[in-house]
């Protein structure tokens, strides 16, 4: 996922009240239209309690999934993750096509990937790279730069990075079934795990990877910790691995946008971050973009974090697979 302009950023706000009404169990079905309401969106102020609930209740954070300890004694899991979106947010996911985003798309498949691939093999550290399927098709080769060390895990993170929340069910789960075909033809694994473009969900969108039997789901934000996914109050089986916009180096790293920081001074949050995970000894997840920190004077905020959490010790580097089978197997969830 990435938050690539700021333009995007409020284009997801503005739909957030109307996508999210989803009342009822039976209008959570893959329903034709994206978002059914059976009050007027534009005053919630005059629905009733049981509107209110179930809109909230529609997708709802379940039981804490963090374990009494991590394997070998950890104190912390670090999850690095990296959404591979290259091309599919540089104009094609919007049919807006432009040479000069193209090619910066392109950087990321073929420089910053290698580069990042390079450190993380430097250091024998898994991540997880989630790949929209067109970024994956249009160089495959990545497949190849990933899976040499059998250390790193491929999730799905849709079909062209499209805005997800805008679909109607049988629309959304096709491209996601069409994107899951694809990875899995290119690397010869089918992927476990999901993370939608947009970091939100369809009235749709859990029902859909529930019924595609995904292990886990990692785009949603009511935790610092693994948790159960609940729809409609009901437990589902599916592992939430938290995200948040903290812990994402796209934000902050657009240097055309508002809010632009030295990449040291974002490592230093990063280090803050995993430093109180490690404390409690819950999780610290990082979602990155090879296009983004894997340009050089970023890549120096991911080799610095990487060495402050090698210094503290006590830490189990793992990929998103490796932690969602470890909790459900201590929840006794398997």
């Amino acid at each position: 996922m990435n938050l690539k302009t700021t333009s995007s950023r409020s284009t997801r706000t503005l739909l957030l009240v109307p996508i999210a009404l989803c009342l009822g169990t039976a209008a959570c079905q893959l329903s034709d239209a994206p978002g059914q309401a059976t009050s007027d969106a534009s005053e919630p102020w005059n629905w009733s309690e049981e509107e209110v609930r179930a809109a909230v209740n529609q997708v709802r954070a379940g039981r804490d999934l963090n374990p009494e300890s991590w394997p070998g004694g950890a104190r912390v899991a670090v999850l690095l993750s990296f959404d591979v979106d290259n091309e599919t947010v540089q104009g094609l996911r919007t049919g807006t096509v432009s040479i000069g985003p193209l090619s910066q798309g392109e950087y990321g498949a073929r420089v910053a990937l290698p580069r990042v691939v390079r450190l993380l093999d430097r250091e024998n550290i898994p991540a997880t790279f989630f790949f929209p399927a067109w970024s994956l098709k249009l160089a495959p080769e990545q497949a190849e730069v990933i899976n040499e060390s059998g250390r790193h895990e491929i999730g799905v993170h849709g079909w062209i990075h499209e805005l997800n929340t805008v679909l109607d069910g049988p629309t959304e789960e096709r491209l996601l079934v069409q994107a899951l075909d694809a990875i899995e033809e290119i690397t010869g694994e089918r992927p476990v795990g999901y993370r939608a473009p947009s970091w939100n969900h369809s009235p749709n969108t859990l029902q859909i990877i529930r019924d595609l039997g995904l292990l886990y789901e990692s785009s949603l934000m009511a935790d610092d910790r693994p948790y159960e996914l609940l729809q409609n109050g009901e437990a589902t089986g599916i592992v939430e691995l938290p995200v948040e916009w903290i812990l994402d180096d796209a934000p902050l790293f657009n240097p055309l946008g508002n809010r632009y920081m030295n990449p040291r001074d974002v490592m230093q949050v990063w280090i803050d971050e995993f430093d109180m995970a490690w404390e409690e000894g819950t999780m610290f997840l990082l979602t990155m973009h090879p296009h983004v920190i894997g340009h050089r004077s970023r890549i120096v905020a991911l080799e610095g974090l990487i060495d402050h959490i090698q210094a503290k010790g006590d830490v189990w580097f793992a990929t998103h697979e490796d932690v969602a089978r470890y909790v459900r197997e201590q929840a006794g969830m398997d």
